[in-house]
């Protein structure tokens, strides 16, 4: 029976594992021998669950999008993870790992950020705890997402933006990772998706797997039932739609769609489709699909949204579409740009734009009405109304 739960060794079927320099050995050892350990002590637990409770306003809705689902004449439920404290699910995780990295008295913390809101997260917790903050953005996202980029800076963060390649989320990582080579021992590097060396892919998986817990017990008290014909979400690393099926994963009759961005066209030499555009390959310390050449150069990736310009997946999602568990559908630059603006006029909600590429892909799914389908929408768009305003 094919699993989709990682293993001890930290592999997702051929996907994972942890490709790392000698340095950074000791630290990945301990989080792997006490992640769990102290994340399921009731200490820990009693903190952050009043923390996602009273501080990120959990648990967010599951709201019944009425006229998106008159639309496409069937039911669209939205579970509206924009409402978190600071816009996006990626609080959920910042949270945990912020305690985790107390508990592992950790004095420093670093991050890498694409669309801001993960840096953002990480700004916040950090305030929160008192702990110096470092956030390392690709020159051209700190460009792209400057209101983002200003809220990391008020909450006392210090944003380092990124020269390097493509100036965007790949490079950011790679700097990060070089930061905590050079301090390993008293820093905590805070990775903001199912990306990495094992054991931050299952890590962030469970922090973010709040939202498919929620989303069993408020589509149950909805509908009678806790299982949906099918669950969307967007994919650049993977970490609001791998909270979104955890719970689901085992559920073989729950349909799992993973939406990538496909920019320009998916052949057009300017996307981030890397399900479709990819190959098995090591990117940041870990095995999973990625966009390179034959020899092993890494294909630089395009979207006009920051949070899925990324070349690779996260290894569970790699998995997912490889074992055909789940669906990988692309989405263009232009039709999550219309599909925003669709959902705006529906039900006076602005997404991200990560979020818009999960909304597109309605248009390239076959509804029937008595069918439910839960959308994660991951993040609000105030951050890229300056984008939206040029469509306009």
């Amino acid at each position: 029976m094919t699993t989709y739960q990682v293993t001890e060794q930290g592999y997702y079927g051929s996907f994972g594992g942890a490709f790392i320099p000698e340095m950074l050995y000791p630290n990945i050892e301990t989080l792997k021998k006490q992640y769990v350990q102290i994340t399921e002590t009731a200490t820990f637990q009693k903190e952050y669950q009043a923390l996602l409770k009273d501080y990120v306003g959990r648990p967010t809705p599951l709201y019944f999008a009425q006229r998106l689902s008159a639309q496409y004449q069937t039911k669209i439920y939205l579970k509206r993870e924009d409402l978190c404290h600071t816009g996006a699910h990626k609080i959920n995780n910042t949270i945990g790992q912020i305690l985790l990295a107390k508990a592992l008295n950790k004095t420093r913390i670093i991050a890498e950020t694409g669309a801001g809101q993960h840096g953002v997260a990480t700004a916040t917790v950090c305030a929160l705890m008192g702990l110096e903050c470092v956030v390392y953005m690709g020159a051209l996202d700190v460009e792209r997402q400057a209101p983002n980029v200003a809220r990391m800076k008020m909450l006392g963060a210090t944003v380092i933006p990124v020269y390097s390649g493509s100036k965007t989320l790949k490079d950011a990582t790679n700097e990060a990772i070089r930061d905590w080579i050079n301090h390993p021992e008293n820093t905590h590097y805070i990775i903001g998706s199912v990306v990495g060396p094992h054991p931050y892919p299952d890590m962030v998986a469970r922090f973010q797997s709040v939202i498919s817990q929620e989303i069993k017990e408020q589509l149950k008290a909805q509908t009678g039932n806790e299982n949906p014909t099918r669950i969307i979400a967007c994919v650049g690393g993977g970490s609001n739609a791998a909270g979104a099926y955890f719970h689901y994963l085992n559920d073989l009759d729950v349909e799992l769609i993973a939406v990538e961005a496909a920019g320009e066209g998916i052949h057009s030499g300017k996307s981030a489709a890397t399900s479709i555009l990819g190959t098995e390959g090591i990117i940041h310390a870990s095995k999973t699909l990625l966009m390179q050449t034959k020899d092993g150069q890494i294909v630089e990736p395009h979207s006009i949204s920051a949070g899925l310009d990324y070349p690779g997946i996260g290894p569970l999602h790699a998995h997912l579409i490889v074992s055909k568990r789940a669906q990988a559908i692309a989405v263009t630059d232009q039709e999550a740009l219309t599909a925003a603006y669709r959902l705006t006029k529906l039900e006076g909600i602005i997404p991200a734009l990560e979020s818009a590429h999960a909304i597109a892909a309605l248009e390239q799914v076959n509804f029937k009405p008595n069918e439910v389908t839960v959308l994660n929408l991951s993040g609000r768009g105030d951050k890229d109304l300056e984008t939206y305003m040029k469509f306009l």
